[in-house]
């Protein structure tokens, strides 16, 4: 049986989480919005909290060692202050968790102490692509082995800081398995191509990938010659989600609660509505229910549970919808209100709306 109550050490790094989500992020949200991008002291700060360096063991630079349930109330804390922010400070997990989950113990040895030890840097990872039917077990980017090595042809989309990044994990389709390979920069063929703009999520820098005839090194495999099975990091993919879609949920929520209990419409205050009442528990039930099954989820994939799997794309999928009820519905609570930029719930809708499509971008 798993427990509710959180270790002291996960409260004392969800009480740090909660300051700077509030404190720097949410503060900051509107503007860096606007103007597409957070500062970079903001990202720094966040990288110092340690969330992924926490999830790394001292042999490799780190100072802990890696738990999903840590991982998902971090996650959760921080979007809560602001999704494109946390996604910006957490990109190196991108790349340092699946090579920390799946990687050669060279690649181990090699990548991530450079990530532990040092300040934030742009490593990332290419895994989404431009197609409406896209599926991380079914990508149509192509690996084909030849002549020792790896050729690499395909598209990505949305992939965070490609224009500056340090090294690529690139997921392709080796023989109707998906497999990563980790990829320099500056390989031929690797066409980084224009900052993209989407609905949300307008401070994170994403680009467009393309990858014409990418040759990478046989070593540079994930797992070696031999690769690995990913389902445990699309585990972690869709647990970094399911979190953050509480995240942001949370702060809707209580939002557009707040400014229902102040506002009077007529004489009477918004709360006390009946249809704004009902919905307003239907928005922190559902919020409660996807919560406790993303840490449920979590547990189960630190226990390495058989059902561990079925029990995180359940959270993922369920926060896709939840996420998108509740962001919509606050947007309602506030009116007219609800439309202008002025409040944060409009910014909250349009970053829910991502999170049916963002697999790929967060990992925990």
């Amino acid at each position: 049986m798993y427990s509710f109550e959180p270790t002291d050490e996960q409260k004392m790094l969800i009480d740090a989480v909660n300051r700077y989500a509030l404190n720097d992020l949410r503060r900051k949200a509107h503007e860096a919005d606007e103007g597409y991008g957070f500062p970079q002291e903001i990202i720094d700060k966040g990288w110092q909290l340690g969330v992924l360096q926490g999830s790394i063991p001292e042999t490799y630079g780190g100072f802990g060692e890696h738990s999903a349930l840590t991982g998902v109330l971090a996650a959760e804390e921080m979007s809560y202050g602001d999704l494109a922010g946390t996604l910006a400070v957490l990109t190196p997990a991108l790349f340092a968790l699946p090579i920390l989950a799946c990687g050669s113990e060279e690649q181990k040895k090699t990548y991530l102490p450079p990530i532990a030890e040092g300040g934030w840097q742009p490593y990332t990872a290419a895994c989404i692509e431009p197609f409406f039917d896209f599926d991380l077990l079914e990508m149509r980017t192509i690996a084909e082995k030849k002549n020792g090595h790896y050729v690499l042809r395909g598209e990505k989309i949305y992939v965070p800081f490609a224009n500056e990044a340090r090294q690529f994990l690139v997921y392709a389709n080796l023989e109707g398995r998906t497999q990563g390979f980790i990829v320099d920069p500056n390989t031929p063929g690797l066409i980084v191509g224009e900052r993209q703009k989407t609905l949300g999520v307008n401070a994170l820098p994403i680009y467009k990938v393309s990858l014409e005839d990418v040759i990478v090194p046989a070593e540079r495999r994930l797992g070696g010659v031999n690769g690995c099975d990913l389902n445990p990091v699309f585990d972690l993919m869709r647990l970094a989600m399911a979190a953050m879609a509480v995240g942001v949920s949370r702060a809707a929520f209580e939002y557009s609660r707040d400014y229902a209990k102040e506002r009077e419409v007529f004489g009477v205050k918004v709360a006390q509505k009946q249809a704004i009442a009902f919905m307003l528990a239907e928005m922190a039930t559902e919020i409660e229910a996807i919560r406790l099954l993303t840490w449920e989820a979590a547990w189960m994939v630190d226990k390495k549970r058989e059902e561990a799997s079925k029990q995180a794309y359940l959270a993922h999928i369920g926060a896709v919808d939840m996420a998108m009820m509740v962001t919509d519905r606050a947007v309602q609570i506030l009116g007219g209100h609800g439309y202008i930029r002025e409040h944060p719930v409009e910014l909250w809708m349009r970053n829910g709306r991502g999170f049916a499509m963002l697999t790929g971008l967060g990992i925990i």
